[in-house]
């Protein structure tokens, strides 16, 4: 995949475009972002999360293209958090990145 026009947004990322970001939104505005399994868990698996705002993450969630676990991602996760000490999910995140060829 090429990395020039591609996006893979962290859970931080999504919460600050839910909020409104209007530069971010600018940035990813015409274009399909990509996030990990791991942000869709987070995003959705907050326990204070209301009815409406799991609505609407679900519906931004169906604009993205979701990339789930699979053995490049999981083998380049556990090299990154064997070098890196990062948490298991941003290991993962961070593999699904290179995955992707998608520069930072």
């Amino acid at each position: 995949m090429s990395g020039s026009s591609n996006y893979l947004l962290d859970t931080n990322i999504v919460l600050y475009l839910l909020d409104g970001d209007a530069l971010l939104a600018e940035i990813i505005n015409g274009k399909v972002p990509y996030v990990s399994f791991i942000t869709e868990m987070e995003l959705l698996s907050y326990k204070k999360i209301s009815h409406s705002n799991e609505k609407v993450v679900k519906d931004f969630l169906h604009e993205c293209r979701i990339i789930e676990m699979n053995p490049s991602i999981k083998t380049a996760a556990i090299n990154i958090r064997k070098m890196h000490g990062l948490k298991l999910p941003d290991s993962i995140i961070a593999s699904t990145r290179e995955y992707l060829n998608i520069r930072c």
